[in-house]
């Protein structure tokens, strides 16, 4: 059975991953999102603030043995700016995400939307053509570049195209994804590709999952059409195998079917994504938000406390 993970981090993990500030002057707000406490120093670094505490935990049995219980956690949650419409917009972003999420926090979608090509970039996209199947850490697999990166940020038609004309070799794809939940907490994991395969011998794709444990690609899933279809690996258990030291799941897509030397064969990618589900909060709300502006210092601290309210239920399996 996996650990429950602290509710505190999985409202961390749903307000950093969902954040979206826009600035007056259009460009993206860097908002940091942490636990308790926040440091003044962090200000010289970005727009705003938000920290997430717990403020208490009740437990309760559901059914007479007390064997199903549930966790009602109170959740302080403290968003700090030195600019008041900043704050605003935090405040509004804060609501959206949890009214969003209310029934599924604690589940997370992993995707390359915003990203391509920086060093810091924790998820990554690579292609290549070859005759079998390269290892993710194989030499050969060339990073996507920036402009490539846009084309699979959303599914919305627009695709990156990879092709090799090589006698033998397939057109492949190689994703990573940087999973921020500890391995023990994880439920199952889906990872998804939205596209095609197109060669000679006929059309269609094949993904597959990196098992580290192994050493090979596993769990393969085929789509057999010249247009775009949503191919998915839901992996359930052994899920630390599929996982490795780093954090890291690796995706793979390539052609059914190879080049012939003539023709090429070529892999159409649209969107692909990772959704994680951890095992912890099930449902997340928000009781109520005040003002609690730092006046005492300059320049003033613009200050809001939300206060959120969360559910989970668990089989403790009590022994009588």
């Amino acid at each position: 059975m996996s650990e429950i993970e602290n509710p505190v981090d999985t409202v961390v993990r749903l307000l950093s991953k969902n954040m979206h500030v826009v600035m007056e002057d259009g460009g993206s707000a860097n908002i940091q999102v942490s636990r308790e406490w926040v440091d003044r120093e962090l200000f010289k670094n970005c727009d705003g603030y938000i920290t997430v505490g717990l403020a208490e935990t009740l437990d309760a049995k559901i059914e007479m043995s007390g064997r199903i219980r549930q966790h009602i956690a109170t959740l302080r949650v403290s968003i700090w700016s030195q600019d008041p419409l900043t704050r605003q917009k935090m405040v509004q972003e804060v609501n959206r995400i949890v009214h969003q999420n209310r029934t599924r926090p604690n589940i997370t979608e992993y995707n390359f939307v915003g990203l391509g090509w920086l060093e810091g970039d924790q998820h990554k996209a690579f292609q290549t053509g070859a005759t079998n199947e390269p290892a993710p850490n194989a030499a050969g697999w060339t990073e996507l570049t920036a402009e490539e990166y846009s084309k699979i940020w959303y599914s919305d038609d627009t695709r990156h195209s990879k092709s090799t004309s090589v006698n033998g070799e397939y057109a492949l794809m190689l994703f990573r994804f940087k999973i921020e939940s500890r391995k023990n907490t994880i439920n199952n994991v889906v990872l998804r590709f939205e596209g095609y395969g197109m060669a000679p011998s006929g059309n269609g794709v094949t993904i597959k999952v990196w098992n580290n444990a192994a050493q090979e690609w596993q769990n393969a899933q085929n789509g057999t059409g010249g247009v775009d279809e949503m191919l998915a690996v839901t992996l359930a258990s052994d899920l630390a195998d599929y996982i490795d030291d780093y954090g890291y799941a690796w995706l793979l897509a390539r052609t059914i079917h190879p080049s012939d030397g003539a023709s090429p064969a070529t892999l159409h990618c649209d969107y692909v994504s990772c959704t994680v589900t951890v095992n912890g909060i099930t449902y997340l709300d928000i009781v109520s938000f005040r003002d609690s502006d730092r006046v005492d210092v300059k320049p003033f601290i613009y200050r809001t406390e939300f206060t959120l309210k969360s559910r989970f239920f668990e089989d403790t399996r009590s022994i009588s």
